[in-house]
């Protein structure tokens, strides 16, 4: 949950042209991508046996970060209004492209 309260911090700051879809997108893409960048490196930690089962819960957990705060984070995303960092976020592939997306 944590993780999505920054991520809305973080569109809030950023913003989009005040598409409703394009937020939805451009949020869940930020949101993915940091999460799996943090829940890859600790389930890379664990034992081979252990990781499909961490990686399922990992995966539940996402889902319901999703779910708590996405409506949240798109609403700010379309009250913020910037077309560009919106684009950034949706064209992200990665955790760190995601992040750089501040900078425009």
């Amino acid at each position: 949950m944590r993780s999505l309260i920054a991520v809305v911090m973080f569109i809030a700051t950023l913003g989009c042209k005040g598409n409703p879809e394009k937020c939805d997108q451009a949020c869940r893409n930020y949101a993915e991508l940091v999460f799996w960048q943090k829940a890859n490196a600790e389930i890379e930690k664990l034992p081979p046996a252990e990781r499909d089962a961490a990686r399922k819960q990992k995966m539940a957990e996402l889902a319901k970060n999703l779910s708590e705060g996405i409506d949240l984070c798109t609403s700010k995303c379309v009250s913020a209004n910037n077309k560009d960092a919106i684009d950034c976020l949706i064209k992200a592939k990665t955790a760190d492209q995601a992040k750089a997306c501040s900078a425009k």
